[in-house]
């Protein structure tokens, strides 16, 4: 691990209720740029004195070179995290899924925790999300797009949560297939998860609980990693599922497609310019200029 790794932990990591509060994203962007711009680009050692003259208040001065002299605290949060097989993976280190870099910018996450295998951030990617109370038909619709995840040499990306993610995850791995889990909640709880196929990625540290804002920045993550991004089924103007895809709609992070199940809520962001899904067939052949060509409803056979 570089110093500048080492840095970034520093600042970022939770490391436990107990020690000091880390950087927002925000705040360390803002960090990272008065840096950069500043005299000696980020040369030498970071001081009170050199925060100050980067423009810092004093305050915020002092939080920062007092997160960095957590040394001793990230050490044995480091050899906890080896122990149960947890790693961390920081925006400079290689392997960072480049989709978050080019997606966000300055404002992509400084850090996750991962179990697993890293090279399952390689790709190609596709992404799966839908609401907990699955219909039956929301339920075959995202077990077949685990299946065809694994059938076209997709990694799965999803959040972990019960319903559309566990139906997709759980059916993609039994035919062989990878997958990428974003969760928002204890990486120490979920890495049960992990394994040769199956890479589980929690942001900024991995005892941290649940939190909304946590669950929606997974939610983005999983629509900006791959090319595409299915909906199995959503509500209407309210959940996780519809917000993470009304927001993708508008930032065009990825492709949108939704199962057309004649709800309101596939209605509406299929009005909005998702792609509407009746019978997935192929995930390769999804293309916005197909709307229309699934004619007949989903069904599943053989579940």
């Amino acid at each position: 691990m570089t110093a500048s790794e080492r840095g970034i932990l520093l600042l970022c990591c939770g490391m436990g209720g107990g020690t000091a509060r880390p950087l927002s994203a925000a705040a360390f962007r803002d960090l990272q740029r008065r840096v950069l711009q500043g005299p000696g680009a980020g040369e030498g050692d970071v001081t009170a004195a050199a925060l100050l003259d980067l423009g810092c208040a004093p305050a915020e001065a002092a939080e920062i070179v007092g997160l960095l002299s957590r040394e001793r605290a990230l050490d044995g949060y480091l050899e906890a995290a080896r122990q149960l097989g947890l790693f961390p993976l920081t925006r400079l280190t290689p392997g960072y899924p480049a989709a978050l870099r080019e997606k966000l910018g300055a404002a992509c996450p400084p850090v996750f925790f991962c179990a697993g295998d890293p090279a399952l951030l390689r790709g190609p990617f596709v992404g799966l999300a839908g609401s907990r109370r699955l219909t039956a038909a929301g339920g075959a619709f995202a077990r077949q797009a685990g299946r065809l995840a694994a059938a076209e040499g997709f990694t799965l990306v999803t959040g972990g949560a019960v319903g559309a993610d566990s139906a997709a995850l759980a059916a993609c791995l039994e035919h062989g297939g990878r997958a990428v889990v974003f969760v928002p909640d204890q990486l120490r709880r979920r890495r049960n998860l992990a394994g040769p196929r199956c890479l589980v990625c929690s942001e900024g540290g991995w005892d941290l609980p649940f939190s909304a804002a946590r669950a929606c920045a997974r939610n983005r993550y999983i629509h900006m990693l791959g090319g595409r991004t299915l909906i199995a089924q959503t509500g209407f103007e309210r959940g996780g599922t519809w917000q993470g895809a009304a927001e993708n709609l508008r930032r065009g992070w990825s492709q949108l497609c939704v199962h057309d199940d004649g709800s309101p809520g596939a209605k509406a962001l299929i009005a909005r310019g998702a792609t509407a899904v009746d019978r997935l067939t192929s995930i390769r052949a999804l293309q916005p200029d197909q709307l229309g060509l699934f004619c007949a409803r989903f069904e599943e056979k053989g579940s």
